[in-house]
């Protein structure tokens, strides 16, 4: 019998609602913030060199947290500058959201900001078709590779459309060959062992930091690699019935309504599998799930 087990992106509105919890019970925002603050300033210490205005490519900006970020550190390096900030986002949902953010956020005169409502492929297609080939100074691509169909061509588009100071900036989770004292994220554990077991349907690949540097490296791209420890709380996973915990839970998965649809079995391993150390690290009794997160800078 085929499982009724379907992919979380099939519902968009239950994917964001199961992505607002993860932000909620993680450190990820904290832990890109920090780099943000710590190393993004070098990275962009050359994108706008002798240039009146600054093109700023968001892939993927969901509702626009980390973005109004970056666009804070470009604009203190640049002060005065236009920066161009186009937008792909394929939710309506989440690019309303951006829209209310940058409504409500100070700061933002010399920002001019146009929103896509596509996937990167789309955009890719849209571009080609229009025989567009606009350059950009600074592209971002923030935990979204998992859901493009190709991620080798979708990089190497990406790249394609750099300026000759540009960066391209990756943030995905982390991978397993980043140092020797370095434990890769319980993702990497979680989906090398479970993900067949997902209903993915060409909607979402799992790929971590680690898998980047052979794909740059074949693509002959240079890159600096740079980690981010960051955890998340899953305790309310453990709790049966607990709304938040079922969305979490969703969300490791990419399942829709993995606590209800999954086969008892795959359930009973998953949820074994999240309190091992390999994944979660349990202290004063709440289970805290390895989410580090590895970011990869790509030269142009």
């Amino acid at each position: 019998m085929a499982s009724p087990m379907r992919s979380l992106l099939a519902d968009l509105d239950r994917y964001v609602q199961s992505f607002r919890v993860f932000l909620e019970r993680s450190t990820e925002h904290q832990s890109m913030q920090e780099f943000v603050e710590r190393h993004l300033p070098d990275v962009i210490a050359s994108i706008g060199n002798g240039k009146s205005t600054i093109n700023v490519l968001s892939v993927g900006g969901g509702a626009g947290e980390m973005d109004l970020q970056i666009l804070s550190k470009i604009r203190a390096r640049y002060p005065g500058v236009t920066i161009n900030n186009d937008v792909i986002d394929p939710s309506a949902d989440q690019i309303s959201k951006y829209k209310e953010r940058v409504a409500q956020a100070p700061n933002l005169e010399n920002i001019k900001f146009t929103w896509h409502k596509e996937t990167a492929n789309e955009y890719e297609s849209r571009m080609n078709a229009e025989k567009k080939t606009k350059k950009w100074d600074f592209i971002h691509m923030i935990q979204m590779l998992y859901y493009v169909k190709d991620i080798p061509a979708t990089i190497r588009y990406f790249h394609s459309l750099l300026g000759s100071q540009a960066k391209l900036l990756i943030i995905l989770v982390s991978g397993e060959s980043c140092s020797p004292q370095h434990c890769s994220s319980g993702w990497e554990t979680l989906w090398k062992k479970y993900g067949p077991s997902f209903p993915l349907e060409d909607l979402c690949s799992y790929v971590s930091s680690a898998d980047l540097p052979r794909m740059l490296d074949s693509a002959g791209l240079k890159y600096q690699l740079y980690e981010l420890p960051s955890h998340m709380d899953i305790t309310s996973c453990f709790s049966e019935g607990d709304k938040d915990g079922e969305l979490l839970l969703d969300f490791l998965t990419e399942t829709l309504d993995f606590a209800k649809t999954a086969p008892p079995e795959l359930k009973r391993q998953v949820m074994e599998e999240l309190r091992k150390p390999g994944c979660s690290e349990i202290r004063d009794g709440k289970v805290f799930f390895n989410n580090s997160l590895g970011v990869i800078v790509v030269e142009p």
